[in-house]
């Protein structure tokens, strides 16, 4: 008796889960903001839970879900219609790179550092933060990223140009501190590294938030002054 109960409870969970999301839409599957984040998780403990537990029936089901699915469609329709509700449960973007200087303060408040901003552009195939105009991290915890001109996509055949080695940026100053074992990796010293920020006009590692090296393309640098100037 128990089995046939709980197959009727997974049917119309089931079914019922189906019909919410394509009511509300792609996106509580996308999770674009973490309010849908965490409506979905929700969602799928309500069911998860009431199946398991041998006290719920299916009324039990259907009543929980179908009332979260109304609140979170009054969320939605409150949200399209009035853009102050919409930036408090959706939120806005996030400027983290502005005209190609990191935006500390917003790093801060954002609870990230630098690391953490170099593996998302990474992850979106932006290996330098030289290349990068604006990056811009959305609600759901993505980036987006407008390159500068130098650096968006074209292909070497559309100007019939011969193909050159690829080389990765290294990273040698970092938040202040010098990245000794990334430096000896380049077979440089601290003296090569010293007369590089000379030619930058920087005199002490600890005033540099980033400093980046790539060949062929030279030593990026940027500043504390520089970057809290930008907050």
């Amino acid at each position: 008796m128990r089995v046939w109960h709980l197959t009727i409870e997974i049917v119309v969970g089931f079914f019922l889960l189906f019909l919410i999301v394509k009511i509300l839409g792609k996106k509580v599957i996308n999770q674009i903001s973490p309010f849908t984040f965490i409506a979905a998780i929700v969602l799928g403990e309500l069911l998860g839970n009431a199946l398991y537990d041998e006290r719920i029936g299916v009324l039990y089901i259907v009543y929980s879900m179908m009332l979260w699915a109304l609140l979170l469609l009054a969320v939605e329709i409150l949200g399209q219609k009035f853009l102050r509700l919409r930036k408090i449960f959706e939120g806005k973007p996030t400027v983290l790179i502005h005209n190609g200087i990191v935006n500390r303060e917003q790093l801060k408040k954002s609870r990230m550092n630098l690391n953490q901003l170099q593996s998302l552009l990474r992850q979106s195939e932006t290996f330098s933060i030289r290349e990068v105009a604006y990056c811009y991290l959305e609600s759901n915890g993505s980036i987006s990223i407008l390159k500068k001109s130098p650096y968006q996509k074209t292909t070497q055949e559309d100007f019939k140009l011969p193909q050159k080695a690829v080389q990765v940026p290294v990273t040698v100053i970092r938040d202040g501190e010098l990245l000794l074992d990334e430096l000896r990796d380049m077979g440089r010293n601290e003296k090569w590294l010293e007369n590089q920020l000379h030619a930058q006009k920087v005199t002490d590692v600890r005033d540099v938030f980033l400093a980046e090296w790539l060949e062929g393309d030279g030593m990026l640098v940027q500043t504390f002054e520089q970057v809290n100037r930008k907050s």
